[in-house]
């Protein structure tokens, strides 16, 4: 976490000459983050190498979200050339971090996020690429190309198969009302503000965003990789979300839900396992207990008897043990 080498010139020259840059924090991608700090100014200094990330669509989702009265950290100042953006510090309150030591306020922070998700799926999608065909697929064989290989298994006939039979409700819905869908909204990517109304909430991490099913977010919030979501409050924010959302087949939704959410927790057992086999980042297999425990929730669900077929004949219950035994 030593900041870039261009960091203090691209200060000097957008008023900031002289601050401390301190290590904040990096992600999943090539992205890094760092505190600065001038007398009693505080901003963050994004460094996305220009090479490795394309900044263009955080800084315009941010500034879409902004106008819609949502929290999203508005730049300061900026050089794509560089890599170099200068946002608004939303401070220290992630959710994540303060749960822990908060779990009292558990209910009423996730009831703020699913009323931020209710609210921002009653505004059409902006023009942006759809969350389609290509990308589920593309999504969901993260799985057998890393996954598999990497607890030693070949991957079996009809997977592609299961899921293609799977998609087509996701896809007609997303299709009839597509949403702005964030894609990384959990407990690790809002943060607590001091801030009236929606506002109250800070938006991080959504330059993936794309126009998809409103469901899906919420599996990314109540499904969350990091932390354990009881499958009570799990219920009780999906029935808020249905009610605020005006959702007239309560049931229906909970099928796109279901599938969504093994769409997404497949996807992310094969992340998780490029970013320790690729990227040099070990830590992330840590998180694959809990994915199961999600995926094997999902796979329960009628919806996807076609891909719970495949889980259960090519992926029995004694080979994920030993997967989930991943370092």
């Amino acid at each position: 976490m030593i900041p870039p080498a261009s960091a203090p010139a691209f200060l000097a020259a957008n008023g900031w000459a002289g601050a401390q840059i301190l290590p904040l924090a990096g992600d999943a991608s090539f992205r890094r983050y760092f505190r600065v700090v001038d007398g009693d100014r505080r901003a963050v200094l994004m460094d996305a190498p220009p090479d490795k990330e394309d900044s263009r669509p955080f800084l315009a989702i941010g500034a879409h979200l902004d106008s819609l009265g949502f929290s999203a950290p508005q730049p300061l100042a900026t050089d794509l050339e560089q890599g170099l953006i200068l946002l608004e510090d939303f401070g220290d309150a992630r959710v994540n971090p303060l749960l822990a030591e908060a779990p009292a306020r558990e209910a009423e922070i996730y009831a703020a996020a699913i009323d931020v998700l209710a609210e921002l799926h009653r505004h059409p999608a902006p023009v942006i690429a759809p969350y389609g065909e290509s990308e589920l697929r593309r999504e969901v064989r993260l799985f057998p190309e890393w996954y598999l290989p990497a607890a030693g298994h070949a991957e079996a006939p009809g997977y592609d198969a299961a899921w293609d039979a799977v998609f087509p409700k996701i896809l007609s819905e997303t299709q009839a009302k597509p949403v702005l869908t964030l894609r990384d909204y959990h407990a690790d990517n809002l943060m607590l503000l001091d801030r009236p109304g929606l506002r109250g909430l800070g938006l991080l991490d959504y330059q993936d965003a794309l126009a998809g099913h409103p469901a899906y977010d919420l599996v990314s919030l109540l499904q969350d990789a990091r932390r354990d979501v009881a499958p009570a409050l799990e219920a009780a924010m999906l029935d808020r979300y249905v009610a605020a959302a005006g959702i007239p087949d309560a049931a229906a939704f909970r099928a796109a839900y279901e599938i969504l959410g093994a769409q997404r927790n497949t996807k992310i057992l094969g992340v998780f396992t490029r970013l320790w086999k690729r990227d040099n980042k070990p830590a992330y297999p840590r998180f694959n207990p809990r994915v199961w425990g999600y995926l094997d929730r999902n796979l329960a669900h009628p919806a996807l008897a076609p891909v719970a077929d495949w889980f259960a004949t090519h992926v029995p219950a004694a080979a994920r043990q030993q997967f989930k035994a991943l370092p």
